[in-house]
């Protein structure tokens, strides 16, 4: 699956579960799966870059929901998981 595909998939889900699309979101979505983070604030380092106006809430809520819809796991890393948004 293409990152545009996954992309296409979490917003579609997110959409599902009554979240709003921001612009925002959808650069941190692309931060997510273009780049190994392993931690919030890498996310965030790297949103500023791109939107400066992200601010760190805007990082931590969007990992929250991601992590409540079940679209994304943390072990050691953040990374994408369509599979259990399935499940």
């Amino acid at each position: 699956m293409s990152i545009q595909d996954k992309k296409s998939c979490i917003l579609q889900e997110l959409k599902k579960k009554g979240c709003r699309i921001t612009n925002q979101r959808k650069i941190l979505i692309d931060i997510i799966l273009r780049d190994e983070c392993c931690s919030c604030k890498e996310i965030y380092y790297q949103a500023i870059k791109e939107d400066p106006d992200i601010g760190m809430a805007t990082v931590y809520r969007m990992i929250k929901t991601l992590e409540e819809t079940r679209l994304i796991q943390r072990k050691n890393m953040y990374r994408i998981d369509l599979e259990g948004a399935r499940a």
